[in-house]
């Protein structure tokens, strides 16, 4: 066999074992009982352990130093595997083990805390965590910046400083929008009632399928943070359900659907390797946002879910077009997840700007939920009023993806710029959204973006996709225009 050859047997095997790996994960928040946690964390740091050794395997180095690329899928691999190989021989076996295990452990104790409000108790784990990635950071960085390194697993070749300067230009005018909306004269109604969960779901998962996602090769569960899970054949997501607010499972199983179409629409033959994942977080959550607001919170689109709506729960006492503007109503709220299109990147710039505090040694775990409150006061206006809607409502800390919160609005930046090339091409897509059909806008986004995988870096496959290099000035344009016409402004 060639070096390529054999780089790719390896490889192959490798890759099978992270899905493995992933589908432990799944089943730690979905259906695992609660008392096999850790049973569970001892599982994870032996699986990251073995795929530690397999990441770092020496061959690794005489087959990448030997093999040779003959087509653009080839090089990709070859791209992914080198870069994958350098970083992770920079981290100890011990280092990612300990890891694997405590943050397997933290996550259960994290979902603990937070139902019972109680942030000391989960402080000291998160303090755990924090030493590991400023360890883990370090050794990455190699004499570089700790963040970056960090940010390079989850976007590659993106800086916090990048980050910085469109997340500056972001602010302004989010802020700006957010202020003129609240004090305009004309506001939408919110949803009032009762929605019974069980057909919550039951419409979500018609709404899935309507979108695109094969429930013959994935499935939707509960779970306490909407998440999805996997790909190729086997691709999980998973939704939560409030009585008092349909939206919350609709538009999470929409969003989560973006993701998991991904993963399904990739290229085949990218299966066990590294082409057949999604090139970046920042590239995903473009995915899972542009299906969630530009198409699921378009006029079109929620003029057709009006009438689904009332055929599952009943008359909602307003017209499709008053419909509209509640299911885009800002509102005041604590909540990332929940939080409407203007409002959500501001969530996200006060995650982004603590865990570098956090990973910087500025800030300390036990001092984070006093430091959340008054930046979230800073920027919002009010403070939380308990940890659980303040820094305990995401998981993500506590199974330590630092780095992973800015990808966030950065996916929110290139769906911007995606929605605008896609509407270009694609002038008649209301008609097909008021039908239900969101088909043609799914099947742009195959084309263009999904089936490629990690083919292309992520900034490359944005600005191919588009005709050019991505800005936020796509996104600030389009909430502008839709929220002036909302509101009125």
């Amino acid at each position: 066999m060639s070096a390529y050859a054999d780089l790719m047997a390896h490889q192959r095997e490798t890759e099978a074992l992270s899905h493995v790996a992933m589908r432990l994960g799944w089943d730690q928040e979905t259906v695992m009982p609660r008392g096999a946690a850790a049973q569970r964390a001892e599982e994870m740091g032996v699986m990251e352990g073995l795929l530690h050794a397999r990441r770092t395997d020496p061959r690794l180095g005489d087959w990448l130093e030997r093999a040779a690329a003959d087509d653009p899928a080839a090089e990709a691999n070859l791209r992914h595997i080198r870069r994958s190989f350098e970083r992770t021989a920079r981290v100890p076996a011990r280092l990612a083990s300990e890891l694997a295990r405590v943050t397997s452990m933290a996550q259960g104790q994290w979902a603990e805390a937070r139902a019972a409000d109680d942030f000391p108790a989960f402080a000291p784990v998160l303090a755990r965590v924090v030493a590991l990635k400023r360890e883990e950071a370090a050794a990455l960085a190699d004499g570089g910046d700790p963040y970056d390194a960090l940010l390079d697993d989850y976007e590659p070749g993106a800086t916090a400083a990048m980050l910085e300067d469109m997340f500056g230009a972001l602010r302004p005018r989010l802020i700006a929008l957010r202020d003129r909306a609240l004090g305009a004269a004309r506001q939408p109604s919110a949803l009032s009632g009762t929605f019974d969960p069980d057909t919550q779901m039951g419409l979500s998962a018609g709404i899935a399928r309507t979108f695109g996602y094969d429930t013959a090769r994935g499935r939707i569960d509960r779970a306490v943070h909407p998440f999805s899970s996997g790909s190729g054949t086997d691709v999980r997501i998973t939704t939560r359900t409030d009585p008092a607010d349909p939206f919350n499972c609709i538009y999470s199983t929409i969003h989560e659907v973006g993701h998991a179409c991904y993963e399904q629409t990739i290229d085949a033959a990218y299966l066990f390797t590294p082409l057949g994942r999604g090139v970046s977080m920042g590239v995903h959550e473009s995915q899972s946002r542009i299906y969630e607001n530009q198409l699921g919170r378009s006029r079109a689109f929620t003029g057709w879910l009006h009438g689904r709506m009332e055929q599952s729960f009943g008359a909602l006492g307003m017209d499709p077009e008053a419909f509209y503007g509640t299911v885009n109503r800002l509102h005041r709220g604590y909540i990332r997840t929940e939080a409407d299109e203007v409002q959500y990147n501001l969530h996200v710039l006060l995650r982004f700007d603590l865990e570098r505090e956090m990973i910087a040694g500025r800030l300390e775990a036990a001092d984070l939920s006093e430091a959340w409150d008054a930046r979230f006061e800073a920027d919002f206006g009010y403070r939380p009023p308990r940890a659980a809607l303040g820094c305990l409502q995401d998981v993500h800390w506590s199974v330590g993806l630092f780095g992973y919160f800015p990808t966030y609005t950065l996916g929110n930046v290139y769906a911007g710029c995606l929605a605008t090339a896609l509407r270009d091409d694609l002038p008649d897509l209301d008609a097909a959204l008021a039908a239900g059909d969101p088909s043609p806008a799914t099947d742009w986004l195959a084309g263009r973006v999904q089936v490629h995988g990690g083919l292309y870096p992520p900034r490359d496959l944005i600005a191919r996709a588009c005709g050019q290099a991505p800005s936020e000035a796509p996104l600030l344009d389009y909430l502008e225009a839709k929220f002036g016409d909302i509101y009125a402004i």
